[in-house]
Protein backbone atom coordinates (compact mmCIF):
# COMPACT_ATOMS: atom_id res chain seq x y z
CA UNK A 1 0.00 0.00 0.00
CA UNK A 2 1.17 4.00 -0.40
CA UNK A 3 1.50 5.41 2.95
CA UNK A 4 3.49 8.74 4.04
CA UNK A 5 6.38 7.89 6.19
CA UNK A 6 9.07 9.36 8.50
CA UNK A 7 12.42 7.39 8.09
CA UNK A 8 14.69 10.34 9.39
CA UNK A 9 13.61 13.13 12.09
CA UNK A 10 14.48 16.48 10.43
CA UNK A 11 10.94 17.97 10.04
CA UNK A 12 7.77 17.35 7.90
CA UNK A 13 10.32 17.99 4.70
CA UNK A 14 11.47 14.48 5.51
CA UNK A 15 8.11 12.86 4.78
CA UNK A 16 8.00 10.21 1.88
CA UNK A 17 5.55 8.67 0.24
CA UNK A 18 6.01 5.06 0.24
CA UNK A 19 5.09 1.58 -0.75
CA UNK A 20 5.31 -0.87 2.35
CA UNK A 21 3.42 -3.72 3.40
CA UNK A 22 -0.24 -3.72 4.64
CA UNK A 23 -0.67 -3.36 8.02
CA UNK A 24 -1.82 -6.95 9.66
CA UNK A 25 -5.23 -7.11 11.08
CA UNK A 26 -4.61 -7.92 15.03
CA UNK A 27 -7.68 -10.53 16.70
CA UNK A 28 -10.52 -7.81 17.80
CA UNK A 29 -9.29 -5.33 15.32
CA UNK A 30 -11.19 -3.36 12.81
CA UNK A 31 -9.43 -2.97 8.81
CA UNK A 32 -9.96 0.36 7.09
CA UNK A 33 -10.14 1.17 3.71
CA UNK A 34 -8.90 4.69 4.01
CA UNK A 35 -10.06 7.65 2.02
CA UNK A 36 -8.96 10.59 3.99
CA UNK A 37 -6.47 11.17 6.71
CA UNK A 38 -6.47 14.25 9.02
CA UNK A 39 -2.81 15.94 10.32
CA UNK A 40 -2.95 18.02 13.08
CA UNK A 41 0.44 19.84 15.18
CA UNK A 42 2.04 17.01 16.99
CA UNK A 43 2.50 15.45 13.42
CA UNK A 44 4.95 18.41 12.71
CA UNK A 45 6.12 17.54 16.70
CA UNK A 46 6.42 14.45 15.89
CA UNK A 47 8.84 14.65 12.74
CA UNK A 48 11.76 15.76 14.58
CA UNK A 49 11.51 13.70 17.70
CA UNK A 50 10.14 16.43 20.16
CA UNK A 51 6.82 15.44 20.75
CA UNK A 52 6.44 13.71 24.16
CA UNK A 53 5.60 10.26 22.62
CA UNK A 54 7.51 8.62 20.27
CA UNK A 55 6.66 5.95 17.70
CA UNK A 56 9.35 3.51 16.80
CA UNK A 57 10.89 4.68 13.20
CA UNK A 58 10.02 4.58 10.52
CA UNK A 59 6.60 5.50 11.27
CA UNK A 60 3.43 5.94 9.19
CA UNK A 61 2.11 10.62 10.04
CA UNK A 62 -1.19 10.36 11.39
CA UNK A 63 -3.75 10.09 14.11
CA UNK A 64 -6.88 9.97 12.54
CA UNK A 65 -8.46 8.61 9.15
CA UNK A 66 -12.16 8.63 7.17
CA UNK A 67 -13.08 5.58 5.20
CA UNK A 68 -15.35 2.39 4.80
CA UNK A 69 -14.88 -0.72 7.04
CA UNK A 70 -13.16 -3.52 5.15
CA UNK A 71 -13.84 -5.95 8.33
CA UNK A 72 -14.29 -6.20 11.54
CA UNK A 73 -15.36 -8.79 14.91
CA UNK A 74 -18.79 -9.99 14.58
CA UNK A 75 -19.45 -8.43 18.13
CA UNK A 76 -18.33 -5.03 16.86
CA UNK A 77 -20.61 -1.83 16.66
CA UNK A 78 -19.39 -1.42 12.82
CA UNK A 79 -19.68 -3.50 10.29
CA UNK A 80 -18.23 -3.75 6.27
CA UNK A 81 -19.43 -1.67 4.35
CA UNK A 82 -19.87 1.49 6.88
CA UNK A 83 -18.43 4.35 6.23
CA UNK A 84 -16.40 5.14 9.34
CA UNK A 85 -14.10 7.36 10.99
CA UNK A 86 -10.96 6.63 13.54
CA UNK A 87 -8.19 7.34 15.77
CA UNK A 88 -5.32 5.82 14.73
CA UNK A 89 -3.60 7.66 17.70
CA UNK A 90 0.19 8.02 17.19
CA UNK A 91 0.40 7.26 13.42
CA UNK A 92 -0.59 4.92 10.97
CA UNK A 93 -2.93 7.24 9.35
CA UNK A 94 -1.75 8.42 6.02
CA UNK A 95 -2.15 5.13 4.50
CA UNK A 96 -4.20 3.18 2.00
CA UNK A 97 -5.13 0.49 4.82
CA UNK A 98 -5.65 1.30 8.71
CA UNK A 99 -5.80 -1.67 11.36
CA UNK A 100 -7.52 -0.22 14.83
CA UNK A 101 -9.54 -1.26 18.13
CA UNK A 102 -13.42 -0.99 17.64
CA UNK A 103 -13.08 1.62 20.70
CA UNK A 104 -11.43 4.02 18.58
CA UNK A 105 -13.91 3.79 15.92
CA UNK A 106 -17.07 5.72 15.37
CA UNK A 107 -20.01 5.87 12.45
CA UNK A 108 -19.76 8.81 10.36
CA UNK A 109 -23.27 10.29 10.10
CA UNK A 110 -24.59 10.36 6.45
CA UNK A 111 -24.54 14.39 6.26
CA UNK A 112 -20.80 14.60 6.53
CA UNK A 113 -18.59 13.93 3.67
CA UNK A 114 -15.19 11.16 4.44
CA UNK A 115 -13.35 14.02 3.84
CA UNK A 116 -14.85 16.56 6.12
CA UNK A 117 -14.44 13.50 8.44
CA UNK A 118 -11.15 12.96 8.54
CA UNK A 119 -10.80 16.27 9.71
CA UNK A 120 -13.13 16.40 12.50
CA UNK A 121 -12.10 13.50 15.21
CA UNK A 122 -9.06 14.60 16.80
CA UNK A 123 -9.92 18.26 17.21
CA UNK A 124 -13.93 17.96 17.97
CA UNK A 125 -13.46 15.27 20.55
CA UNK A 126 -10.01 17.13 21.99
CA UNK A 127 -12.49 20.81 22.04
CA UNK A 128 -15.41 18.55 23.18
CA UNK A 129 -13.25 17.35 26.30
CA UNK A 130 -11.54 21.24 26.92
CA UNK A 131 -15.37 22.60 27.71
CA UNK A 132 -17.55 19.74 29.00
CA UNK A 133 -14.61 17.85 30.84
CA UNK A 134 -12.09 20.51 31.88
CA UNK A 135 -13.71 23.80 31.00
CA UNK A 136 -17.12 22.67 32.76
CA UNK A 137 -18.80 25.02 30.40
CA UNK A 138 -22.28 26.48 32.01
CA UNK A 139 -25.23 27.26 29.71
CA UNK A 140 -24.85 31.10 28.19
CA UNK A 141 -21.11 31.16 29.06
CA UNK A 142 -18.38 33.17 26.74
CA UNK A 143 -15.97 31.42 25.79
CA UNK A 144 -12.06 32.86 23.91
CA UNK A 145 -10.26 30.66 21.65
CA UNK A 146 -6.43 31.65 20.48
CA UNK A 147 -5.32 30.84 17.06
CA UNK A 148 -8.98 30.66 15.93
CA UNK A 149 -8.34 30.16 12.60
CA UNK A 150 -6.56 27.31 12.87
CA UNK A 151 -7.63 23.55 13.61
CA UNK A 152 -8.61 23.25 17.07
CA UNK A 153 -9.40 26.83 16.99
CA UNK A 154 -12.29 26.44 14.34
CA UNK A 155 -12.91 23.27 15.69
CA UNK A 156 -14.15 25.15 19.02
CA UNK A 157 -15.72 27.79 16.97
CA UNK A 158 -18.02 25.00 15.33
CA UNK A 159 -18.53 23.31 18.56
CA UNK A 160 -19.19 25.64 20.98
CA UNK A 161 -22.68 27.26 20.57
CA UNK A 162 -23.53 23.52 20.30
CA UNK A 163 -22.21 22.77 23.62
CA UNK A 164 -23.94 25.87 25.67
CA UNK A 165 -21.59 28.76 24.80
CA UNK A 166 -23.68 32.18 24.51
CA UNK A 167 -20.79 33.75 22.91
CA UNK A 168 -17.19 32.91 21.17
CA UNK A 169 -14.60 35.06 20.43
CA UNK A 170 -11.81 34.45 17.97
CA UNK A 171 -8.19 35.96 18.18
CA UNK A 172 -6.44 36.02 14.49
CA UNK A 173 -3.52 37.33 13.26
CA UNK A 174 -4.49 38.64 10.09
CA UNK A 175 -7.56 40.18 8.52
CA UNK A 176 -7.33 36.93 6.17
CA UNK A 177 -7.85 34.66 9.41
CA UNK A 178 -10.71 36.50 10.64
CA UNK A 179 -12.98 35.54 7.68
CA UNK A 180 -12.27 32.04 8.13
CA UNK A 181 -13.31 32.65 12.06
CA UNK A 182 -16.44 34.42 11.10
CA UNK A 183 -17.12 31.78 8.75
CA UNK A 184 -16.16 28.90 11.33
CA UNK A 185 -18.99 30.58 13.49
CA UNK A 186 -17.25 33.58 15.88
CA UNK A 187 -19.81 35.88 17.27
CA UNK A 188 -16.74 38.07 17.81
CA UNK A 189 -13.87 38.34 16.49
CA UNK A 190 -10.08 40.21 17.60
CA UNK A 191 -6.49 40.47 15.99
CA UNK A 192 -3.96 39.40 18.22
CA UNK A 193 -2.01 42.64 18.15
CA UNK A 194 -4.12 44.43 21.19
CA UNK A 195 -6.31 41.83 21.48
CA UNK A 196 -6.80 41.95 25.24
CA UNK A 197 -8.38 45.83 25.36
CA UNK A 198 -10.42 44.43 22.71
CA UNK A 199 -11.65 41.64 24.77
CA UNK A 200 -12.64 44.01 27.77
CA UNK A 201 -14.52 46.32 25.49
CA UNK A 202 -16.33 43.55 24.51
CA UNK A 203 -17.02 42.66 27.41
CA UNK A 204 -18.31 46.13 29.26
CA UNK A 205 -14.57 45.24 31.27
CA UNK A 206 -15.98 42.32 32.74
CA UNK A 207 -14.04 39.64 30.54
CA UNK A 208 -14.60 35.43 29.71
CA UNK A 209 -15.68 32.70 31.43
CA UNK A 210 -13.37 30.62 29.46
CA UNK A 211 -10.50 31.04 27.17
CA UNK A 212 -9.21 27.91 25.21
CA UNK A 213 -5.64 28.59 24.81
CA UNK A 214 -3.47 25.85 22.01
CA UNK A 215 -0.73 28.59 21.55
CA UNK A 216 0.47 29.25 24.83
CA UNK A 217 4.17 31.66 24.50
CA UNK A 218 3.35 35.74 25.63
CA UNK A 219 -0.35 35.38 25.31
CA UNK A 220 -0.35 33.83 28.53
CA UNK A 221 -0.39 36.51 31.04
CA UNK A 222 -3.09 38.50 29.62
CA UNK A 223 -5.05 35.85 28.65
CA UNK A 224 -5.32 35.38 32.62
CA UNK A 225 -5.96 39.03 32.71
CA UNK A 226 -8.81 38.54 30.38
CA UNK A 227 -10.58 35.98 32.61
CA UNK A 228 -14.21 37.25 34.75
CA UNK A 229 -14.33 36.43 38.22
CA UNK A 230 -14.13 32.29 38.29
CA UNK A 231 -13.09 31.88 34.60
CA UNK A 232 -11.11 28.82 33.32
CA UNK A 233 -7.96 29.04 31.34
CA UNK A 234 -7.54 25.47 29.80
CA UNK A 235 -4.32 25.05 28.79
CA UNK A 236 -4.62 22.56 25.44
CA UNK A 237 -0.73 23.25 23.57
CA UNK A 238 2.06 25.25 22.98
CA UNK A 239 2.03 25.65 19.49
CA UNK A 240 3.82 29.20 19.55
CA UNK A 241 6.74 26.97 21.20
CA UNK A 242 7.23 28.76 24.38
CA UNK A 243 6.12 27.19 28.07
CA UNK A 244 4.81 30.04 29.52
CA UNK A 245 4.80 30.30 33.48
CA UNK A 246 2.27 31.58 35.77
CA UNK A 247 2.40 33.46 39.24
CA UNK A 248 -0.19 32.05 41.13
CA UNK A 249 -1.03 35.43 43.13
CA UNK A 250 -2.74 36.55 39.92
CA UNK A 251 -5.18 33.04 40.08
CA UNK A 252 -6.18 34.42 43.82
CA UNK A 253 -7.33 37.74 42.72
CA UNK A 254 -10.35 36.62 40.74
CA UNK A 255 -10.46 33.26 41.94
CA UNK A 256 -9.47 31.76 38.71
CA UNK A 257 -8.01 28.91 37.34
CA UNK A 258 -5.03 27.72 35.05
CA UNK A 259 -6.47 23.87 34.04
CA UNK A 260 -4.19 21.83 31.98
CA UNK A 261 -5.91 19.90 28.99
CA UNK A 262 -4.92 16.59 27.53
CA UNK A 263 -7.16 15.19 26.11
CA UNK A 264 -4.89 12.13 24.63
CA UNK A 265 -3.62 11.55 28.16
CA UNK A 266 -7.19 11.20 29.34
CA UNK A 267 -8.20 8.99 26.84
CA UNK A 268 -5.21 6.57 27.76
CA UNK A 269 -6.41 6.37 31.35
CA UNK A 270 -10.48 6.24 30.52
CA UNK A 271 -10.67 3.24 27.59
CA UNK A 272 -14.53 4.15 27.42
CA UNK A 273 -14.19 7.98 27.13
CA UNK A 274 -14.27 8.12 22.86
CA UNK A 275 -17.41 5.93 23.10
CA UNK A 276 -18.94 8.76 25.59
CA UNK A 277 -17.59 11.39 23.59
CA UNK A 278 -18.95 10.17 20.26
CA UNK A 279 -22.59 9.49 22.22
CA UNK A 280 -22.77 13.18 22.41
CA UNK A 281 -20.97 14.70 19.55
CA UNK A 282 -22.17 12.19 16.94
CA UNK A 283 -25.59 13.23 17.19
CA UNK A 284 -25.15 17.08 17.05
CA UNK A 285 -23.50 16.48 14.04
CA UNK A 286 -25.91 14.08 12.53
CA UNK A 287 -28.60 16.66 13.43
CA UNK A 288 -26.69 19.57 12.02
CA UNK A 289 -26.33 21.26 15.28
CA UNK A 290 -22.28 21.32 14.82
CA UNK A 291 -20.98 21.79 11.09
CA UNK A 292 -18.84 19.93 9.64
CA UNK A 293 -15.52 21.46 9.12
CA UNK A 294 -14.46 22.08 5.86
CA UNK A 295 -11.12 20.87 5.35
CA UNK A 296 -8.43 22.44 3.75
CA UNK A 297 -7.09 19.27 1.26
CA UNK A 298 -3.88 17.79 -0.27
CA UNK A 299 -3.28 14.67 -2.12
CA UNK A 300 -1.20 12.05 -0.85
CA UNK A 301 1.61 13.25 -2.86
CA UNK A 302 1.88 16.40 -0.78
CA UNK A 303 2.06 14.98 2.62
CA UNK A 304 4.94 16.50 3.34
CA UNK A 305 3.16 20.27 2.23
CA UNK A 306 0.29 19.28 4.31
CA UNK A 307 2.28 19.11 7.67
CA UNK A 308 4.41 21.62 6.61
CA UNK A 309 1.52 23.96 6.43
CA UNK A 310 0.82 23.29 10.39
CA UNK A 311 4.43 24.57 11.07
CA UNK A 312 4.62 27.84 9.05
CA UNK A 313 1.71 28.70 10.06
CA UNK A 314 0.00 29.37 6.56
CA UNK A 315 -2.79 26.66 7.46
CA UNK A 316 -6.22 28.08 8.55
CA UNK A 317 -8.61 25.49 9.40
CA UNK A 318 -7.88 21.77 9.11
CA UNK A 319 -5.50 19.80 7.34
CA UNK A 320 -6.89 16.69 5.51
CA UNK A 321 -4.99 14.35 3.11
CA UNK A 322 -6.76 12.95 0.33
CA UNK A 323 -5.78 8.68 0.20
CA UNK A 324 -8.18 7.54 -2.39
Amino acid sequence: MRAAQVSKLEGPEAIEVVDIPEPQAFPGGVVIDVHAAGVAFPDVLMTRGLYQLKPEMPYVVGGEVAGVVRSAPEDAHVRAGDRVVALTMLGNALAEVAVVSPRTVFALPDNISLEAGAGLVFNDLTVHFCLRNRGRLAEGESVLVHGAAGGVGTSTLRMAAALGAGRVIAVVSTPEKAEVARASGATDVVLADGWLAAVKELTGGRGVDIVLDPVGGDRFTDSVRSLAAGGRLLVVGFTAGEIPTVKVNRLLLKNVEVVGAAWGEWVGSHPNYLQEQWAEVGPLLAAGKIAPPEPVLYPLDRAADAVASLDNRTATGKVVVTIR
